[in-house]
């Protein structure tokens, strides 16, 4: 996949201007979003156009309310590699800046869609909206796409076992700890990703060394103790996957209530170095809250019997 930092960089850039433009921020690219991808596709194969995904950085929440925007599901890497894995062809990110959300609506469409971008066809969501003050709306766009000779395919809400496909949603049951609905949502596993780094070593020193995790996205499970699988991204073994045991926690046998909260997971029947390699964590279910125990001990004994339900599970 071709990935362009912004319209005006496609536009430059002299690239056949024949697209089918899903637009979004698909955060969390859940199956809502995988919907939109699936049409895009459909139309491009019948247009004759290549798959295209318009989506924006930041957040538009993190410009017009910052302290009100939502953690974000996925980093934007991650995003583009599964919109890529959904068989899109290029990804044009634009900053979400003052001066872009200014454009008023028909101007967008005109200019930025069907003159810089050459859309032919134009996917969105039901509750999409675009220019200046939200003020388009998908009746407009459609309104638009007649005039212009543009596609339009506006897709309904996706719902499973009557929950809607939202990333809101999706926050609000990973925020409660119910990671296997929210794996029912997207698709696939919730994950966190990102690099290993060095941690206090409490764990080797207890018996189960950790991979103390540096995550990319900014969303965080419910403090707990969680089964998961944990896959190597780089270096030796690179896609290997282990079954893991994931503390999402203060430590707080160790540690007091006010400390930073840490990603560790245990790999099980695993032996190497992982310090500075990226790993990805497809968490399952939660086990139980974390707590603080009176001894070293008792901790061990808790952990021995976390680890043996996870693998049991897993």
């Amino acid at each position: 996949m071709k990935i362009f930092p912004g319209i005006g960089a496609y536009l430059a850039s002299g690239e056949p201007k024949r697209l089918s433009v899903a637009i979004g921020n698909f955060d969390g690219v859940h199956l809502g979003h995988l919907r939109l991808l699936e049409e895009a596709r459909m139309r491009a194969a019948s247009s004759g156009s290549r798959t295209a995904v318009l989506t924006f950085v930041p957040h538009p929440a993190r410009l017009f309310a910052p302290d009100r925007a939502p953690p974000l599901i996925l980093s934007l890497e991650r995003r583009l590699e599964l919109c890529e894995e959904a068989g899109i062809d290029v990804a044009v990110v634009e900053p979400f800046t003052r001066a872009f959300a200014g454009i008023e609506a028909d101007a967008f469409v005109r200019q930025a869609l069907v003159r810089d971008l050459g859309a032919c066809e134009v996917v969105v969501g039901y509750d999409f909206s675009f220019g200046r003050g939200r003020s388009g709306d998908v009746g407009r766009l459609a309104a638009l796409g007649r005039e212009l000779g543009v596609g339009v395919t506006v897709v309904p809400q996706v719902s499973v076992d009557g929950v809607p496909c939202s990333s809101t949603k999706i926050r609000e049951l990973v925020a409660a700890g119910r990671t296997p609905e929210a794996a029912r949502l997207l698709g696939r596993p919730y994950e966190l990703e990102g690099r290993v780094t060095r941690g206090a070593g409490r764990g080797r020193g207890i018996g189960f060394p950790t991979a103390n995790l540096d995550p990319d996205a900014e969303l965080r499970p419910a403090l707990g103790i969680y089964a998961a699988h944990a896959r190597l991204l780089d270096g030796p073994r690179a896609g290997e996957k282990h079954v893991a045991a994931l503390s999402v926690g203060r430590n707080p046998t160790f540690a007091g209530a006010g400390a930073a909260v840490t990603v560790e997971a245990y790999l099980l029947d695993f032996e190497g170095d992982l310090y500075d390699r990226r790993l990805r964590l497809e968490i399952g279910e939660r086990l139980r809250d974390e707590q603080r125990f009176a001894s070293v001990e008792a901790l061990v004994e808790q952990i021995r019997r976390d680890v043996a339900r996870v693998r049991e599970i897993s």
